[in-house]
C-alpha cells in the first residue's frame, strides 16, 4: 500500500486526538524517548539530593516540575506535526509579544529581567523561544524549495536573531546563544551552500568587536576569566577553578553518593543548577558522567533517527533541530564547568533545578515522540 501524503488526513491520521476525546487510553508515545528522559531524570534525583545538602522541600519542588514537563511531553506527542506547523508562526509571535512584556513589566532577578510572573508561578518567556525559533525556520522553509535563496536567508537570520537580541538585554547571554544555535542548526538543516556559511561566519568574525563593545562588564569578565581564570582566583575565576577541582577529585569512580566535600562544604557555587555536572563528576567519578552522557546520545541519537524518517520538510527540519540543540545544551555545560568553554549560565538538561528549562525540553521531546508516531499512522 502506497504511503499517504502529509496532506491526506483521514480518520486514523487523527487517531492521537481523538484517542484522548473518546477516552481510548492509548497514548502516543515513543518509547525509547520516555523511558530515557525518566531514566536521565532520575539520576538527576539522585545527584540533585546531594548537592542541595539533602533537602527535601527543594527536591519536592523540582519533582512537581518534572511531573509538570512529563505532562507537556505527553500533551505534545498527542498533537500532530501538521497542526505544529498551522500554530508555529502564531506561537512564535506570541513568545515574542512576551518577550516584548519582560521589558516592560517583566520581575527582575539577581540583576536580570527575565521573569513574567502568573500570580503562583513565574516563568521565562525566553526558554520558550527555543522551541519557537526552530518552528518558525520550519514552518517558513517548509513548501519553499531547498537550499534557502540569499533573500530566503536573511528572512531566517532575522527569525534567530531579532529573538536573540531581546533576551541578550534582559541580560539573559546563555539562553540568547542557544536560541541562535537552534534556530542556526535549523538553518543549516536546510542544506545552505559552503559559501553561504562563510560569509554568515565571516560576517559574526567581523561584527565580534562591535559585539565586545556591547557586553555588560560581567560577560566581558566571564570570557576573560576563560581565557585566564588564575588570574582572579578569588573572584572571577572562582567558580571555575571550583568546578575543575571537583571533577578532577572525583576521578575514575568518584568519592561516593553525599561524599563530595566540594559541594557539601559550599566551595562548589550553583551546584543545584549550573555547577552540578561537577557535583556528579565528583560523587560518581568518571564511570558515573560516562553514564550519563550514555544517556543523552540516546536521546540526540534517537532524535536523529525520526529527522531522518520524517515525512516532510517541516518535520525533518523541526526534528533534527531539536535533537542537535540538545546536544548543544548538554556540550556548552559540560565544557562551561570543566573549563573549555567560558560560563554562560546553561543548566545541565533533566539534571539542573529549574522549571521552565524542564519542561520547555519535555515539550520538544513531546514534538519529537509527535513525528514518531505520525509517521507509524502514515505508513498503517
Amino acid at each position: 500500500m502506497a504511503l499517504a501524503t502529509t496532506d491526506d488526513w483521514g480518520p486514523n491520521q487523527q487517531r492521537p486526538i481523538r484517542s484522548l476525546l473518546s477516552g481510548d487510553l492509548r497514548l502516543n508515545v515513543d518509547p525509547v524517548l520516555l523511558l530515557t528522559i525518566l531514566a536521565i531524570s532520575g539520576m538527576g534525583f539522585v545527584v540533585l539530593y546531594s548537592a542541595v545538602g539533602e533537602s527535601g522541600s527543594l527536591l519536592l519542588r523540582q519533582a512537581v516540575r518534572c511531573a509538570a514537563g512529563l505532562c507537556a511531553f505527553l500533551v505534545m506527542a498527542q498533537i500532530p506535526p501538521r497542526y505544529l506547523r498551522v500554530w508555529s508562526p502564531w506561537l512564535f509571535c506570541g513568545v515574542f509579544g512576551l518577550l516584548l512584556l519582560v521589558m516592560i513589566d517583566g520581575e527582575v532577578g539577581k540583576g536580570a529581567q527575565r521573569w513574567l510572573s502568573l500570580g503562583i508561578v513565574s516563568f521565562q518567556p525566553s526558554e520558550l523561544m527555543k522551541l519557537a525559533v526552530p518552528l518558525m525556520v520550519a514552518w517558513f522553509m517548509h513548501d519553499r524549495p531547498l537550499p534557502p535563496t540569499l533573500s530566503q536567508l536573511s528572512v531566517l537570520l532575522m527569525i534567530v536573531l531579532v529573538p536573540a537580541m531581546l533576551i541578550a538585554r534582559q541580560p539573559d547571554l546563555g539562553t540568547a546563544l542557544l536560541v541562535v544555535a537552534a534556530g542556526g542548526l535549523t538553518i543549516l538543516l536546510t542544506g545552505i551552500s559552503k559559501r553561504m556559511i562563510g560569509g554568515v561566519t565571516l560576517a559574526g568574525l567581523i561584527c565580534a568587536p562591535i559585539a565586545w563593545q556591547f557586553m555588560l562588564d560581567y560577560q566581558r569578565a566571564r570570557v576573560l576569566t576563560f581565557l585566564n581564570p588564575e588570574s582572579d582566583p578569588l573572584g572571577a575565576g572562582y567558580n571555575i577553578i571550583q568546578s575543575k577541582i571537583a571533577i578532577g577529585s572525583g576521578g575514575v569512580f568518584g568519592k561516593g553518593w553525599l561524599n563530595g566535600t566540594q559541594a557539601h562544604l559550599e566551595f562548589l557555587p550553583e551546584r543545584s543548577t549550573d555547577f552540578i555536572f561537577a557535583v556528579m563528576a565528583e560523587e560518581f567519578g568518571l564511570m558515573g558522567v560516562l553514564l550519563l552522557l550514555a544517556g543523552y546520545l540516546v536521546l540526540v541519537g534517537r532524535g536523529l533517527y525520526i529527522a531522518i524518517d520524517a515525512q516532510d520538510t517541516f518535520t525533518r527540519l523541526l526534528a533534527g533541530s531539536l535533537s542537535l540543540t540538545f546536544f548543544v545544551y548538554v556540550f556548552v555545560n559540560a565544557g562551561m564547568v570543566s573549563g573549555l568553554l567560558p560560563i554562560v549560565g546553561v543548566p545541565l538538561p533533566l539534571v539542573s533545578a529549574g522549571g521552565t528549562s524542564m519542561v520547555t525540553l519535555m515539550a520538544g521531546f513531546g514534538m519529537l515522540a509527535a513525528i514518531s508516531g505520525h509517521r507509524k499512522l502514515l505508513a498503517q
